[in-house]
C-alpha cells in the first residue's frame, strides 16, 4: 500500500478536542486508494482555495431518477481514483433503528464497491455512502436491495421521509411516527424515485411538540404530534417537585408563553383553553404532567433552509387531525397541493416560497382548505382593509 500523501493543511483539522473527518479519511485510506486520492485532492483545494468537484449531471441506477448524486473531479489525471466520486443515498429505517448485522452488511458492500466512507446520517436522514465510480452503481444497488435496503430521494422529488422514534421509546409521542413514516414512504414510492416536482419535498414526522427531527424548520410538510384535550396532571407529583426544591413559579409558570399556568404555593392550575402545547411545563415536570389522551397531529407546511431565499418556518395548515391508517384524508390533501405546485410553481421553488409568492389565502382556496385563525402567523400590519362589494342580480332588480 502506497504511503499517504502529505497533508499539512488537513492535519490542522485534527487538532483540538473534537473528532475529525480527516482522521476518519486517513483510517479508510489505509485500505483503499479512493480515500487516499481524496486526501490529496482536498489538500490541493485547501491550498488553492478552489473546489475541484463538478456536478455529475444525470447519473443513477436503471429505473430511478433519484438516489445518486453525481460528482466528478475536474483534475482526474492528477487524482484518478476520485475521477468519479458519486454519492449514494440509502433509505434509512424509520427511527434509525438498525441491527449490527445490517450495519455490517452495508459497510461490507460499500468497502467492496465504493470508498468505504459513510455519513451517518445526512440532514435529510439517509445513510450517505460517499464516493464510488459510475460502473459500481448498479452492483451496489443490487446488493443493497438484496439485504432489504432501497435508495432514498435526491433531486426534485420526495426526499426520504424521516421520523423521531415515537412510541417505540418516547412517552410523549402522540401518534405512531414510525408506522406513519413507513406508510408514507411506501405510498409515495413513485414520487420518491422519479423526480417530477419544481423542487424537493420533505416529509418529517415528530411525535410531540418537542419536534426532535426539527420538522418545523426543515420539512415542506411537518406532521407534529399534539393533543386537543387537557394536560394530565398528578397533583401529588407537583407537590413533590415543590418539596424537592423546584421553584415552580419561576421555572415553570413565568416561562409559559401562553400564561395559562398559575401556582398558589400549594396547587398548580392550568387554563387549558389558552395552552399552546409548547411542552415546556411537561418537560420541566415530567413526573407530574403529561399530554392529554385525545391525541393526533398538527399539520404544518412550508419550512426550508436558506438556500435560494431566506429560511422559513412552517405555517399551520391543519391544527388537529387524528392519525389513523390509512391516512387517506391527509394523502388526498397532499396530492391536491402537489397538483397545484407542479402546475404553477417555478423551477427550484420550494412549496413555502410558492405560498409566499401566491399568498396563503389564494393557496388555501386553490387546495380547498378553509382558512382558520391558527393559520395566522402574526397580526396584520396594515389596519386598512378594503372589501369588494358584490351584488346579486335579484337584489339589483328589487332596488329598481
Amino acid at each position: 500500500m502506497a504511503d499517504l500523501p502529505k497533508t499539512p493543511m488537513l492535519d490542522e483539522l485534527e487538532k483540538g478536542p473534537w473528532p475529525s473527518f480527516v482522521t476518519e479519511i486517513k483510517m479508510a485510506a489505509e485500505a483503499s486508494p479512493m480515500p487516499r486520492d481524496l486526501l490529496g485532492l482536498l489538500e490541493k483545494s485547501y491550498n488553492e482555495k478552489i473546489g475541484h468537484w463538478k456536478h455529475g449531471g444525470i447519473v443513477g441506477v436503471l429505473g430511478y431518477g433519484g438516489g445518486v448524486i453525481g460528482r466528478y473531479s475536474d483534475i482526474p489525471e492528477e487524482f484518478p481514483n476520485v475521477s468519479h466520486f458519486h454519492t449514494i443515498r440509502v433509505n434509512q429505517p424509520s427511527g434509525w433503528y438498525y441491527s449490527t448485522k445490517a450495519l455490517r452488511d452495508i459497510c461490507d458492500i460499500w468497502e467492496e464497491h465504493g470508498s468505504g466512507l459513510t455519513n451517518m446520517h445526512g440532514s435529510t436522514g439517509d445513510i450517505i455512502l460517499l464516493g464510488t465510480k459510475t460502473d459500481e452503481l448498479e452492483p451496489t444497488f443490487e446488493k443493497l436491495a438484496a439485504i432489504g435496503f432501497d435508495l432514498g430521494g435526491s433531486g426534485s422529488d420526495v426526499r426520504t421521509p424521516s421520523c423521531c422514534l415515537g412510541q417505540s421509546r418516547c412517552e410523549w409521542a402522540c401518534y405512531d411516527t414510525m408506522q406513519v413514516c413507513y406508510d408514507f414512504t411506501q405510498a409515495f414510492q413513485d414520487e420518491l424515485h422519479r423526480p417530477a416536482f419544481p423542487y424537493k419535498w420533505k416529509f418529517k414526522f415528530s411525535g410531540c411538540p418537542n419536534d426532535c427531527v426539527a420538522s418545523i424548520a426543515r420539512a415542506d410538510l411537518s406532521v407534529i404530534g399534539t393533543w386537543c384535550d387537557d394536560i394530565r396532571m398528578n397533583k401529588e407529583a407537583v407537590t413533590d417537585y415543590a418539596s424537592n426544591g423546584m421553584d415552580i413559579e419561576k421555572e415553570v409558570v413565568q416561562l409559559c408563553p401562553a400564561k395559562c399556568l398559575a401556582w398558589d404555593g400549594k396547587e398548580l392550575h392550568i387554563d387549558n383553553s389558552y395552552c399552546r402545547h409548547c411542552m415546556h411545563c411537561i418537560n420541566a415536570m415530567p413526573k407530574a404532567l403529561r399530554p392529554g389522551t385525545d391525541t393526533g397531529a398538527c399539520i404544518l407546511i412550508g419550512s426550508k433552509a436558506p438556500i435560494i431565499e431566506g429560511a422559513l418556518l412552517s405555517s399551520v395548515l391543519i391544527p388537529f387531525i387524528k392519525m389513523e391508517a390509512p391516512y387517506q384524508e391527509l394523502k388526498d390533501l397532499i396530492e391536491e397541493i402537489w397538483d397545484l405546485w407542479c402546475e404553477e410553481g417555478k423551477s427550484r421553488e420550494r412549496i413555502g416560497e410558492f405560498i409566499q409568492r401566491m399568498g396563503m389565502g389564494n393557496f388555501l382556496e386553490a387546495v380547498g382548505v378553509e382558512p382558520i385563525p391558527e393559520m395566522v402567523a402574526h397580526p396584520r400590519e396594515n389596519p386598512y382593509v378594503f372589501y369588494e362589494e358584490y351584488y346579486e342580480e335579484d337584489d339589483d332588480e328589487e332596488d329598481e
